[in-house]
């Protein structure tokens, strides 16, 4: 029975499909006597399956006579006739001479030979052998002889018409009792297999080279697992490991993966796509270094197995170039922009908020503030953003010291760079800067107006020290010029603002002035408006009852005229009232232009008020009027002026007297209030309106038939000036028939008066 593995292998390799395959194993699955019975049977004309329609040779002519003649085998035939290739049956004699007992037609097809040349002549199929194969095709088949293994064979035959094929010989030898071999095979056409092989072995060939001389890390790894089957000399670079370093381990168990949870997204795409493409992921040297990777990946069969062939292109310096430049990018907006709101703003507060928020989003630190230094040296943290996890600096203030200390450390350097705190020296003032701030790493420019050093612009690091980067460094000390220039114009602009106050402000005194020196020309005119009233009127009223007195006289005939006393007395009484309204008038005039002089000196006042009382007797008398003095021995000195503090009581108890009826009744008060004494006259009389009350200490002109005389008026108006020179104030209240009151206040004497 056909029971060799080998040989049924190569009986599948020689088959184009499964149901050929099965047709020749049941042809070649023969007894050794079957074959017997085979080349026994009788010759029999060539079957027309043989395309040998007009052949009329027949076996016995073409074999020697001590050799069986075989018949056409119905099993032989039936595979024939499949055209699988060209069947055959080889006779190998102890003699060493070989007959070829049975051929397919298929030879005319793949050697371009008839059968029956074939059979005539077995040199004819030995001829179309490559001569480079003839040596193996002999070894091959002594070997299957003398060891009766399967004979298998692959070689190159070249056909008449010059085409080079490529043939597979499969066939099982059989051992006769006479010591004959038989083989019992098939020939097939593999050109287009072996062309396919060298194609396919050509890629293989391609993929390797540019597998191994790569300039991208390339491996294959498992699908499942993960594990390493082959990678290329660029990832064994890339990666810092040595071949057998990373051969059937797995991508987690060398922590290539900085986050983890990139690799189980990268899985669920593969699945998903079956392949990636151009991500970028973060991968773990084996010095611990981290890189930047361009990562594709591509799920391929491998000897039945899914595996992934992935290319990493190392693009970390490139990432590293593309941050310089948007990092350069955002310093150039940064900058701009900062300048730009210098040019739009003129709030200096905003701009330096704005500052030291942008630089500290720009540098990602933990702290960046500006810090003041006044004209004495005194340092304040004027701007400030900071992380909510470290202590705010602003308002911090330093003293003069820490200025000069500051002053000198920017003249050995343009700009403090630290990286460490814990690894340079530092002052005391330094070290508690440092260790109050939670300060490890930090950059700091000065910002100078002229040569003078204004103030400092710093970044913190809290949380770690930190290597500054160059650009980082440039970037704060491009900010500290643009600062410079903020402050700069800021305080240009608030000298400007304070040209345009103190103009203003010249502008609103000299408009007060112009408006004052109206309101004077206004009261000189109410004045002059007084004077002629009071010249027309009063004066006028006067000097022509004098005139018709005087005519009346001389209307007498009599030389000698006689006037009478009381006649006398009222001419008199009549200019003495003309001439205390001049003495009026003139001081009114003075007290306007030269205000109220006073000669103050301390005053007991139990002490003045009952002389003024008694001054007041003989108007009380003639007025049928009382007055009761309510005032306590025991008030307080005051400062003022005796003779002007009389006139002021004398003119109210006149005005009081003359406005109301006899038997007036008069109460006079005294209290303190708020260091000041305040004194009330109150009477029963007939009273006054709100609107006389509100006017009653002006200076205006009243109307001939007002109860208050022009003379009175100008009394009351001096007491007014009298009461406001010594600091006080006047007025009074009142409501028609419930009476008056007058009140008037003096300051207390004290140390400062």
């Amino acid at each position: 029975m056909v029971s060799d593995l080998n040989y049924l292998q190569a009986l599948r390799a020689c088959c184009r499909d499964e149901a050929a395959f099965e047709q020749l194993k049941q042809l070649l699955n023969l007894e050794e006597q079957s074959i017997e019975e085979i080349v026994s049977q009788p010759v029999t004309q060539v079957d027309s399956d043989f395309q040998l329609p007009t052949v009329t040779h027949s076996w016995e002519n073409l074999l020697p006579a001590d050799i069986p003649l075989p018949q056409s085998d119905p099993k032989l035939e039936k595979v024939a006739a499949n055209k699988l290739g060209i069947i055959f049956q080889l006779l190998n004699r102890d003699d060493d001479s070989r007959w070829l007992l049975f051929a397919h037609s298929d030879c005319q097809e793949f050697l371009e030979l008839a059968p029956y040349s074939a059979y005539t002549d077995l040199t004819l199929l030995w001829n179309p052998i490559h001569p480079d194969d003839r040596e193996a095709y002999e070894q091959s088949l002594a070997i299957s002889a003398a060891n009766l293994q399967p004979w298998i064979w692959e070689g190159r035959v070249i056909t008449k018409s010059g085409k080079l094929k490529w043939m597979q010989t499969a066939a099982r030898p059989i051992l006769q009792g006479n010591d004959d071999i038989y083989w019992n095979g098939l020939l097939i056409d593999i050109t287009e297999r072996k062309t396919h092989d060298e194609a396919l072995l050509l890629s293989e060939q391609k993929f390797s080279i540019a597998f191994r001389y790569s300039p991208d890390a390339m491996s294959i790894t498992t699908l499942n697992e993960g594990r390493y089957i082959d990678v290329n000399d660029s990832f064994l670079r890339l990666s810092d490991y040595q071949r057998e370093e990373i051969i059937g381990r797995n991508s987690i168990e060398i922590n290539a993966w900085v986050n983890p949870e990139e690799r189980i997204r990268m899985q669920q795409i593969l699945l998903e796509q079956g392949a990636i493409r151009n991500q970028e992921f973060e991968f773990r040297k084996k010095s611990g270094e981290v890189g930047i990777y361009l990562f594709s990946a591509e799920i391929v069969n491998i000897s039945g197995e899914s595996c992934l062939l992935s290319v990493s292109s190392d693009i970390t310096e490139r990432k590293a170039a593309e941050a310089l430049v948007s990092a350069a990018a955002e310093r150039e907006r940064l900058l701009y922009e900062i300048a730009l709101k210098i040019r739009r703003s003129l709030d200096l507060n905003e701009i330096l908020n704005t500052t030291v928020e942008e630089v500290r989003r720009f540098l990602h630190a933990d702290r960046v503030f500006i810090s003041y230094f006044d004209e004495k040296g005194q340092g304040t943290a004027v701007a400030e953003s900071v992380d909510p996890n470290f202590s705010s600096i602003l308002g911090w203030v330093t003293e003069n010291i820490a200025y000069q200390e500051i002053q000198q450390i920017f003249e050995l350097d343009r700009i403090r760079v630290v990286n460490d705190t814990t690894k340079v020296e530092k002052s005391a003032f330094i070290a508690e800067y440092h260790n109050r701030y939670q300060v490890k790493a930090g950059i700091g420019v000065p910002i100078m107006l002229g040569d003078k050093l204004y103030g400092i612009l710093i970044a913190n690091q809290c949380s770690a020290p930190r290597e500054w980067q160059q650009c980082e460094i440039d970037l704060l000390d491009q900010l500290g010029v643009q600062v410079a220039i903020a402050i700069q114009q800021s305080s240009l602009f608030q000298q400007v603002q304070t040209l345009n106050a103190n103009l203003e402000r010249q502008v609103e005194e000299r408009t007060a002035q112009l408006q004052q020196k109206m309101q004077e020309l206004q009261e000189l005119n109410r004045i002059k408006d007084v004077v002629l009233h009071t010249v027309s009127h009063d004066l006028r009223t006067s000097v022509l009852g004098t005139i018709m007195v005087l005519n009346n006289l001389l209307g007498s005939p009599e030389e000698k005229v006689t006037i009478s006393r009381s006649l006398v007395e009222r001419m008199i009484q009549g200019n003495e009232r003309q001439l205390s309204m001049i003495k009026s008038l003139i001081e009114t005039n003075t007290t306007e232009n030269r205000g109220i002089v006073l000669q103050r000196e301390l005053v007991q006042l139990n002490t003045l008020v009952p002389a003024i009382l008694r001054d007041l007797q003989p108007m009380l008398m003639e007025n049928q009027a009382t007055i009761k003095n309510m005032i306590t021995a025991n008030l307080p000195l005051v400062m003022v002026d005796p003779y002007q503090s009389q006139r002021v009581f004398e003119n109210l108890f006149t005005y009081a007297l003359k406005q109301n009826p006899p038997g007036l009744k008069l109460t006079l008060k005294a209290k303190i209030e708020r260091q000041m004494i305040r004194f009330t006259i109150e009477d029963n009389g007939i009273g006054m309106s709100q609107l006389e009350c509100d006017r009653l200490f002006n200076l205006f002109v009243r109307a001939p038939q007002a109860r208050c005389s022009t003379n009175i008026g100008l009394k009351l108006y001096l007491c007014r000036q009298i009461i406001t020179a010594h600091g006080g104030e006047i007025g009074v209240t009142s409501r028609p028939n419930r009476g008056s009151t007058f009140w008037f206040t003096f300051p207390l004497a004290t140390a400062e008066n």
